[in-house]
């Protein structure tokens, strides 16, 4: 079985001080205190989608981590949202931008928004960022269920784009808890399941903290794919008020009991 490594989508939070940090932590203390006081040994980095990552900003990451700590970098919006004809552009100052994670940069999550679905355009992008992106390790994250379909999961598998196998909650058009491999990266992203995910702000549509029961239903299917794939993430992105580090923690303790 490959390694699993369960983080957070993001950690920079002012809603965690108080609940996650302690109070008076500096937001330059955060990431340290991420890895050695919750013993978190990677991070999915969340604010690349709203803006370029910086090469000050991911070198300032390096050094206040240790050489075991590893990274995920989410793509920016530019390349996924809000695409343009300066993609190529955009493609290189982004791999530009995360050169200083060196060998501790395990795989780029490319996130696409509901709107994106399956067609001739949009699959041809996904060979064009696979072009741009080669020898990366890449994650395609859909948010439209048109793509729970097994010709794109061996789309995927063509392309050496691993897949992100989502929780999210139970509404029509959004995708169903599917645990595939398509590459040797298992990757599983956990959104909550807030009712009201097309009607809330950002912020609050991640507002849901799981229970231990089911936190526990997703073991078996984690393990599943770790057996068959070399490494395997699993984040946490219900981050309103800490809830993802509370639940992160939660499932590390659960998939080593299992």
């Amino acid at each position: 079985m490959g390694e699993i490594l369960v983080g957070t989508s993001g950690f920079s939070f002012e809603d965690w001080v108080g609940r996650i940090y302690p109070e008076g932590l500096r937001k330059e203390e955060m990431l340290p205190y991420y890895e050695r006081n919750l013993g978190f040994r990677i991070l999915e980095v969340n604010y690349t989608y709203y803006g370029m990552p910086s090469f000050r900003t991911m070198a300032s990451f390096m050094n206040r981590t240790s050489g075991d700590f590893s990274f995920v970098v989410k793509a920016y919006k530019g390349l996924t949202h809000e695409r343009t004809n300066d993609a190529a552009m955009l493609c290189r100052r982004f791999k530009e931008g995360v050169e200083p994670l060196n060998g501790n940069l395990k795989a780029l999550l490319f996130q696409f928004p509901y709107g994106f679905v399956p067609n001739d355009e949009n699959v041809a992008y996904l060979h064009f960022l696979r072009e741009q992106f080669t020898g990366y390790e890449s994650v395609v994250e859909f948010r439209n269920v048109h793509w729970s379909h097994e010709r794109y999961y061996e789309l995927l598998k063509d392309l050496s784009f691993g897949y992100c196998v989502v929780d999210e909650p139970k509404l029509k058009g959004l995708l169903p808890f599917n645990p595939r491999l398509t590459s040797s990266t298992g990757y599983f992203r956990f959104h909550g399941r807030n009712p009201r995910w097309f009607r809330e702000p950002v912020d609050i549509r991640y507002d849901y903290l799981y229970t231990k029961d089911e936190l526990e239903s997703f073991v078996e299917p984690i393990r599943d794919v770790a057996g068959r794939a070399s490494k395997t993430f699993v984040f946490f992105n219900n981050c309103h008020e800490g809830k993802a580090a509370r639940n992160a923690l939660m499932m590390i303790e659960l998939l080593k009991a299992h």
